[in-house]
């Protein structure tokens, strides 16, 4: 598999990236208000990041969402 080069063994591969894509539903249209949409990708590493490290969400890094 292909890491991506932050070198961290959690964040997802290109290659699964690619399968996992393919399984999520689209995004709804967006509404006028509300919080712009987070990138589906980092949200998918902080989980992956969570369930590695065991931290809590509140101490999740900023860079996953």
């Amino acid at each position: 598999m292909t890491k991506r080069k932050t070198g961290h063994d959690y964040e997802i591969s290109d290659e699964l990236w690619t399968k996992i894509k393919a399984l999520l539903p689209l995004p709804k249209p967006k509404k006028k208000a509300g919080r712009p949409r987070e990138d589906d990708r980092k949200i998918m590493n902080g989980i992956f990041y969570l369930l590695r490290t065991g931290c809590q969400w509140k101490a999740l890094p900023r860079c996953y969402g």
